[in-house]
C-alpha cells in the first residue's frame, strides 16, 4: 500500500507567517550589525529584539492601502516596536530583505528535498540487491534486446538519484547567497561591513556583485535542478507503467484493500501513482522554463520575476517533495513477478542470442556482413513462424558448416548475459 502523503514541513516553509519571520530575522540581524559598529544605540537594539513582531492580518490590511508588501510589513513591525523602529531597515532597500530571506527559505526547502532523496536512495538500494539476480528481458525501442536482471533497473535509478543528490546540494549552495548593498548594489547608504556581519549570522554568502537583486541565474539553477529530479522520477514511473501493462505484467504498483481502478470495470488495477508522477513532472519542468525567463531583468532590477517566483518556488518544491515521497512508497510496495519475467524472456523464441551467434560466425572467418545476413535470415523466420531460433539455426547447413551442435548450444546460455552483474553493482554501490 502506498502511504498517504501527510508531510507538512514543505508547506510550512512557504506560509506567509514563515516568510515574514525570515524577513524579520534579516531586519534584526541588520540592526545587530549596525549596533556592533556603533550606528544604533544598544538600548534601541534591546527594545527592537524584545518587541519586534508582526501580524499577518494587519500586514494585509496595510498593504491594501499602500500596495507594497515590505512597507506594510515594516509598518506592522513598527506598531509592535514603537519609536525605536526608526532604526529598522536602516540603509536597506526592499530587495535586500526579500532576496536574503528568500535564500533562507530556498535553503530550508532544499534540506527537505535532500532528505527525501536520501530516503529514496535507501529503498532503491534495498530493491536493487533484492532483485540483483532476478533475470528479466532488457528492451530497446520496447522490443526484446538481451537479458539483464531486474535489480539493474533499481541500480540505474539509484545511480541517477545519487547524481540528483549532488545536484541538489550544489543548487542549495548556489542559492545560499544574500545581499544588503542598497538600491543598486553600490552600498550607498550601508557599509559592506554590515552585509558581512548579517550574512555571517544567517549562514549565507555575499553576492559578489549585485544590482538591486541577487541575480536570477542562481534561482534558475535551483529550479532546473528540481526539474531534473522530477524528470528522473518520471523516468522510473514510465518504466513501471510499461511493466504493469497486461501484456507485460512484470511489476505492478501497490494496490490497497478496497482500492478501485475504474468506475466501469471492476477488474482494473491501474498504475495511477506512476501516471500521477508523470503528469506532475511536466509542471515542474515548465516552472524551470519560467525561472530561466526570470534571468534577464531590466537594468538593475524590475519586478517581473517576483510574481513568477511566488508561484514556481512553492509549487516546485512542494511538488518534488511529494513526488519523491510517492515514488518511495511505490518502490517499497512494488509487486514483482519473476515468473512473468521468465515467461516473457521466452516469448521471443531465443532471438536475444542473435548477437552471440553473429560474433561466433565472424570468429569462424565469415565477414560481418555475411554473418549478419545469415543470422538475420533465420531470426526473421523464427519470428514470423513462431519457431525456436536455435532449432532453425541447427537446421541451416550454412550455419552448421561453421558451428558444431555443441558450439551452437553453448551460445544459448542465459547465465552468460548476467556474468558481470557483480561488477556493475560494485561500481554503483561501492564506489
Amino acid at each position: 500500500m502506498i502511504p498517504r502523503y501527510t508531510r507538512k514541513e514543505m508547506e510550512r516553509i512557504w506560509t506567509l507567517e514563515n516568510k515574514y519571520r525570515k524577513w524579520l530575522d534579516v531586519e534584526i540581524a541588520a540592526c545587530e550589525a549596525w549596533a556592533e559598529i556603533g550606528e544604533i544605540p544598544r538600548e534601541a537594539l534591546r527594545v527592537i529584539k524584545e518587541r519586534a513582531g508582526f501580524d499577518t492580518a494587519r500586514i494585509d490590511e496595510i498593504e491594501a492601502t499602500v500596495k507594497h508588501d515590505v512597507i506594510a510589513f515594516l509598518t506592522s513591525v513598527a506598531e509592535h516596536v514603537g519609536p525605536e523602529s526608526r532604526y529598522i531597515h536602516k540603509g536597506l532597500t526592499s530587495s535586500d530583505v526579500l532576496d536574503t530571506a528568500l535564500a533562507l527559505l530556498m535553503r530550508e526547502a532544499a534540506d527537505i528535498i535532500i532528505g527525501d532523496i536520501e530516503a529514496l536512495l535507501a529503498v532503491l538500494k534495498d530493491q536493487a540487491y533484492r532483485y540483483k539476480e532476478t533475470p528479466c528481458m532488457g528492451r530497446s525501442h520496447g522490443i526484446h534486446a538481451e537479458p539483464m536482471t531486474f535489480g539493474l533497473k533499481f541500480a540505474l535509478w539509484y545511480e541517477e538519484m545519487k547524481r540528483n543528490l549532488d545536484r541538489m546540494r550544489r543548487a542549495r549552495d548556489a542559492v545560499s547567497y544574500g545581499k544588503l548593498s542598497g538600491a543598486v548594489g553600490t552600498f550607498s547608504n550601508i557599509p559592506p561591513e554590515v552585509e558581512e556581519r548579517v550574512l555571517s549570522r544567517l549562514g549565507l554568502k555575499a553576492e559578489p556583485v549585485a544590482t538591486q537583486v541577487v541575480q536570477r541565474d542562481r534561482h534558475a539553477e535551483y529550479l532546473s535542478t528540481l526539474a531534473i529530479v522530477a524528470a528522473g522520477i518520471e523516468k522510473a514511473a514510465v518504466e513501471i507503467r510499461h511493466l504493469q501493462r497486461t501484456e507485460v505484467l512484470e511489476a505492478e504498483e501497490p494496490f490497497a484493500r478496497g482500492q478501485k481502478g475504474s468506475s466501469a470495470m471492476p477488474h482494473k488495477r491501474n498504475p495511477v501513482g506512476s501516471e500521477n508522477l508523470s503528469g506532475l513532472a511536466r509542471v515542474v519542468r515548465s516552472n524551470a522554463i519560467a525561472a530561466l525567463e526570470n534571468i534577464p531583468l531590466w537594468h538593475e532590477r524590475d519586478i517581473s520575476h517576483s510574481s513568477v517566483e511566488r508561484i514556481i518556488l512553492p509549487d516546485s518544491t512542494i511538488l518534488v517533495d511529494y513526488m519523491l515521497n510517492r515514488l518511495k512508497g511505490i518502490m517499497e510496495g512494488l509487486h514483482v513477478y519473476p515468473e512473468r519475467m521468465e515467461a516473457n524472456i521466452g516469448r521471443s523464441f531465443g532471438l536475444y542470442n542473435s548477437q552471440r551467434v553473429l560474433l561466433a560466425l565472424t570468429e569462424k572467418g565469415l565477414s560481418r556482413e555475411d554473418a549478419y545476413a545469415l543470422v538475420q535470415r533465420n531470426a526473421m523466420k523464427s519470428w514470423q513462424e513462431g519457431r525456436d531460433f536455435r532449432s532453425l539455426l541447427s537446421q541451416d547447413p550454412e550455419v552448421t558448416r561453421h558451428l558444431s551442435a555443441d558450439e551452437l548450444s553453448s551460445l544459448f546460455d542465459l547465465a552468460y548475459y548476467l556474468r558481470n552483474i557483480d561488477y556493475i553493482f560494485r561500481r554503483v554501490f561501492e564506489a
